[in-house]
Protein backbone atom coordinates (compact mmCIF):
# COMPACT_ATOMS: atom_id res chain seq x y z
CA UNK A 1 0.00 0.00 0.00
CA UNK A 2 3.11 2.54 0.72
CA UNK A 3 4.65 1.79 -2.89
CA UNK A 4 0.95 2.98 -4.13
CA UNK A 5 0.69 5.93 -2.14
CA UNK A 6 4.02 7.08 -3.64
CA UNK A 7 3.19 6.72 -6.92
CA UNK A 8 4.92 9.62 -9.11
CA UNK A 9 3.91 9.19 -13.38
CA UNK A 10 6.79 8.54 -15.25
CA UNK A 11 6.48 10.87 -18.04
CA UNK A 12 4.72 13.62 -18.50
CA UNK A 13 1.09 13.80 -19.72
CA UNK A 14 0.56 14.29 -23.35
CA UNK A 15 -0.71 17.70 -24.63
CA UNK A 16 -4.35 17.91 -25.37
CA UNK A 17 -5.62 17.12 -29.03
CA UNK A 18 -7.42 20.21 -30.50
CA UNK A 19 -9.49 19.56 -33.38
CA UNK A 20 -13.37 20.69 -34.72
CA UNK A 21 -14.43 21.09 -31.18
CA UNK A 22 -17.53 23.09 -32.02
CA UNK A 23 -18.42 20.65 -34.93
CA UNK A 24 -18.26 17.33 -32.92
CA UNK A 25 -20.14 19.27 -29.98
CA UNK A 26 -22.45 20.15 -32.46
CA UNK A 27 -22.91 16.45 -34.00
CA UNK A 28 -23.34 14.75 -31.14
CA UNK A 29 -26.13 16.99 -29.63
CA UNK A 30 -27.97 16.45 -33.55
CA UNK A 31 -27.58 12.77 -32.39
CA UNK A 32 -29.13 12.78 -29.34
CA UNK A 33 -32.12 15.14 -30.51
CA UNK A 34 -32.35 12.65 -33.29
CA UNK A 35 -32.59 9.92 -30.69
CA UNK A 36 -35.11 11.01 -28.95
CA UNK A 37 -37.34 12.05 -31.19
CA UNK A 38 -36.93 8.40 -32.74
CA UNK A 39 -38.28 7.14 -29.80
CA UNK A 40 -40.95 9.42 -28.96
CA UNK A 41 -43.25 7.46 -31.10
CA UNK A 42 -42.44 4.09 -29.05
CA UNK A 43 -43.13 6.09 -25.81
CA UNK A 44 -45.84 3.63 -24.62
CA UNK A 45 -43.50 0.22 -25.47
CA UNK A 46 -40.50 2.23 -23.33
CA UNK A 47 -43.62 3.20 -20.80
CA UNK A 48 -44.75 -0.70 -20.76
CA UNK A 49 -41.16 -1.98 -19.96
CA UNK A 50 -40.50 1.00 -17.37
CA UNK A 51 -37.93 1.67 -19.97
CA UNK A 52 -39.23 5.48 -20.38
CA UNK A 53 -35.52 6.66 -18.86
CA UNK A 54 -34.47 5.74 -22.41
CA UNK A 55 -36.03 8.61 -23.70
CA UNK A 56 -35.50 11.23 -21.57
CA UNK A 57 -31.83 10.78 -21.44
CA UNK A 58 -31.97 11.30 -25.35
CA UNK A 59 -33.89 14.43 -25.03
CA UNK A 60 -31.35 15.60 -21.40
CA UNK A 61 -28.15 14.97 -23.81
CA UNK A 62 -29.83 16.94 -26.54
CA UNK A 63 -30.41 19.76 -23.81
CA UNK A 64 -26.60 19.50 -22.11
CA UNK A 65 -25.13 19.53 -25.77
CA UNK A 66 -26.56 22.93 -26.17
CA UNK A 67 -24.87 24.24 -23.19
CA UNK A 68 -21.70 22.26 -24.29
CA UNK A 69 -22.58 24.15 -27.97
CA UNK A 70 -22.86 27.38 -26.23
CA UNK A 71 -19.78 26.54 -23.99
CA UNK A 72 -17.20 25.40 -26.64
CA UNK A 73 -18.06 28.69 -28.86
CA UNK A 74 -17.11 30.89 -26.66
CA UNK A 75 -13.99 28.70 -25.68
CA UNK A 76 -13.11 28.57 -29.46
CA UNK A 77 -13.98 32.69 -29.82
CA UNK A 78 -11.68 33.12 -26.28
CA UNK A 79 -8.82 31.43 -27.58
CA UNK A 80 -8.47 33.05 -31.35
CA UNK A 81 -8.85 36.21 -29.32
CA UNK A 82 -5.60 35.12 -27.21
CA UNK A 83 -3.71 33.88 -30.51
CA UNK A 84 -4.35 37.31 -31.96
CA UNK A 85 -2.71 39.29 -29.08
CA UNK A 86 -6.14 40.87 -28.09
CA UNK A 87 -8.21 39.74 -25.24
CA UNK A 88 -11.05 42.01 -23.95
CA UNK A 89 -10.99 42.97 -20.12
CA UNK A 90 -14.82 42.05 -19.80
CA UNK A 91 -14.03 38.42 -21.01
CA UNK A 92 -16.06 35.82 -18.89
CA UNK A 93 -17.78 33.13 -19.00
CA UNK A 94 -21.04 33.78 -17.53
CA UNK A 95 -24.55 33.24 -19.46
CA UNK A 96 -25.63 35.84 -21.48
CA UNK A 97 -28.24 37.70 -19.56
CA UNK A 98 -31.71 37.35 -20.40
Amino acid sequence: MAGFLKWTPEHEAPEPLEGPVVATITGGTILWFVLFLVQVPFYGWFDDRDLTWWVWTCLAGAGLGLIGIWYVRKRDAAIKRAQAGRVPPEDDMSPPAV
